[in-house]
């Protein structure tokens, strides 16, 4: 990962104005294949009439019932996580590779704070916040939005965060336990860049980032904040929605 630095250079470069800062299916089975109705017949409770050799023009047409096809096991499967419930920091969504001015409330989160090399950083923040959510789990406490990474410090070969879980109130005993104390998330106005897409294809939604900020001459403080709206998975081909705040001075 190399947005971190990249980042760093560009608001460094826009001194003094700026500080440092598809869900795969199966194919349908072939059309000589025999329905289940063949080959699992319906007991009947009658004897048939074999006089016949038509159907009984009285009797009602037979239902017909959609058959499920379930997907073969050799299906890809989907590489988008499904949707989450919990809320994010600003209720309506961004347009990817756009900018939104918002403001950002002040949420009670518990923290954990951490520092990592550029590529191990998913694995790490995932693990940060597997440690807030085993902590609020012993707690009583439940989360009430989407995991948040504020990114205090970054370098060449890695940076320091703060993993973030907002809740609904912090506990009357707020002491630290296991590294997780409690506090509150940046709050104000910020700029919302929306990045949909890979996790490792977010370089470009920061190459836009300070392409915005450098034409329109803000000033941002030196560290933003990450919200997962989709999960940090394990693969590198999982599609992502993450909105990255810029919080202006």
């Amino acid at each position: 990962m190399t947005r971190l630095p990249s980042l760093a250079a560009g608001l460094l470069a826009l001194a003094p104005l700026l500080p440092i800062a598809a869900t795969g299916q199966g194919a349908p089975p072939p059309t000589n294949a025999p329905s289940p109705a063949e080959t699992n017949p319906l007991p009947t409770t009658t004897v048939p009439d074999t006089s016949r050799s038509g159907p009984d023009p009285a009797a009602p047409a037979p239902q017909q019932v959609p058959i499920p096809r379930p997907a073969q096991s050799g299906a890809a499967p989907s590489l988008t996580p499904p949707p989450s419930t919990l809320p994010t920091l600003v209720p309506n969504p961004g347009e990817a590779n756009d900018v939104d001015e918002v403001t950002l409330p002040a949420k009670p989160v518990a923290i954990l704070a951490g520092e990592t090399k550029w590529e191990e950083a998913r694995a790490n923040l995932r693990a940060s916040y597997k440690t807030i959510g085993e902590t609020l789990a012993k707690l009583g406490l439940k989360p009430a939005g989407r995991p948040i990474a504020l990114f205090t410090k970054t370098e060449d070969d890695g940076f320091q965060y703060e993993a973030m879980i907002p809740i609904e109130a912090a506990p009357a005993q707020a002491g630290e336990t296991n590294g997780v104390k409690f506090g509150s998330s940046p709050s104000g106005k910020a700029l919302r860049f929306k990045h949909s897409g890979t996790y490792e294809e977010i370089d470009g939604t920061y190459e836009t980032l300070i392409a915005y900020l450098d034409a329109k001459e803000i000033a941002v403080q030196d560290r933003f904040l990450e919200e997962y709206v989709t999960d940090l998975g394990e693969g590198t081909d999982d599609k992502l929605d993450i909105n990255i705040y810029a919080l202006p001075k």
